[in-house]
Formats: C-alpha cells, sequence, structure tokens
C-alpha cells in the first residue's frame, strides 16, 4: 500500500538513504507541481515552489507524523509555499496575463483551450482558501477527508467551502459569457 511504501521510504530518507528521497521526489513532484501551477497560474513560479516545498519537507522530515499521510502532509507544504508565493507578488506587481499553450488545432482544441485559460484566470481571482479547495479537489483529485487534512480544517468546513468556492466560480464564468 501507498502508506507502508511512503514510511519506509521516509524512515529511510531519515537515515541518509539519497535513492529514498529520490524515489519520494519522483512520486509526488508532479502532483505537488500541479497544485502549485494551478495556485499560482504560472509554470516558472510553480517549479521554484515544488523546489522550495521539497526542500522544506526534506529539512523538516523529523517534524513528520507518520500519523497521517505523507501526501497530505507535503501538499499542505506546497499549498502554503503558492500562499506564500502569491504575498510576494503581490507586493512586487500586479497579476500578468497567463500564457496558454501555443499548440494550433481544430476549432475544438482552441475553445477548449480558450475554456481553460477563462477556468484559470477564474480560479486566479478566487480567494486562497477557495482556490486551495478547488485544486486540490478537481485538480489533484483528493477527497474531503485528504483536503480537511492538508488544509487542517474539518471536512464540514471542506465541504462548505468547496460548495462556496464553486458558485463563486460559476457566477465568475457567466459574468465572463460563459455557460454551463
Amino acid at each position: 500500500m501507498g502508506n507502508d511504501r511512503d514510511a519506509a521510504l521516509i524512515e529511510d530518507c531519515r537515515k541518509g538513504d539519497r535513492q529514498a528521497l529520490a524515489s519520494l521526489v519522483r512520486r509526488y513532484e508532479r502532483p505537488v507541481f500541479n497544485a502549485a501551477y494551478r495556485m499560482l497560474g504560472t509554470a516558472d513560479e510553480a517549479a521554484d515552489v515544488t523546489q522550495t516545498t521539497f526542500l522544506k519537507a526534506f529539512e523538516n522530515l523529523d517534524r513528520y507524523n507518520p500519523q497521517y499521510k505523507f501526501f497530505s502532509w507535503i501538499y499542505r507544504i506546497a499549498v502554503n509555499e503558492s500562499i506564500n508565493q502569491l504575498h510576494r507578488r503581490k507586493r512586487t506587481e500586479e497579476l500578468g496575463d497567463n500564457q496558454g499553450a501555443t499548440e494550433a488545432g481544430p476549432d475544438a482544441a482552441v475553445a477548449a483551450e480558450m475554456l481553460s485559460e477563462e477556468i484559470q484566470e477564474v480560479l486566479l481571482d478566487l480567494s486562497e482558501d477557495h482556490r486551495a479547495v478547488i485544486v486540490l479537489r478537481h485538480f489533484t483529485e483528493c477527497s474531503y477527508r485528504e483536503i480537511g487534512e492538508v488544509l487542517q480544517i474539518p471536512e464540514k468546513t471542506v465541504k462548505s467551502r468547496l460548495f462556496s468556492a464553486r458558485q463563486v466560480m460559476r457566477e465568475q464564468l457567466e459574468r465572463r459569457g460563459f455557460t454551463p
């Protein structure tokens, strides 16, 4: 099972095993990057946050509580680092336009890309709390319980926050001319 494998890798990391460290990075690098990207909207910042997340995780591995999933713990670090990056960005510059894919294709692919860009823009306009629950639920496919663990909030709060975030997203998409 994943938790048992993670526990063994973490124990090996604590003993200085670089292969175990590499295995954990390979296992979680993509999901951490995707979460950061959805929170930040730029690949460069997401890559920086991903590196920082793993650095902080491994520097603080002795603080990890094996009672919880490693997945939840590292995602919480990624979300916090993404929020920190958003705060740094707000202090230094306005949010810029997102760069979409340059890939050309049939009309349907172009329409899908435009919709994806609209969703990303709306996502970036959400509050950090709303954005975090949307990203964790819909882009990293976490369960309500896992989201609660990552964000350190009760499952009922996750459900309520997710409902509110979806409502806000729907309203903003409708204002932009998108109708579900």
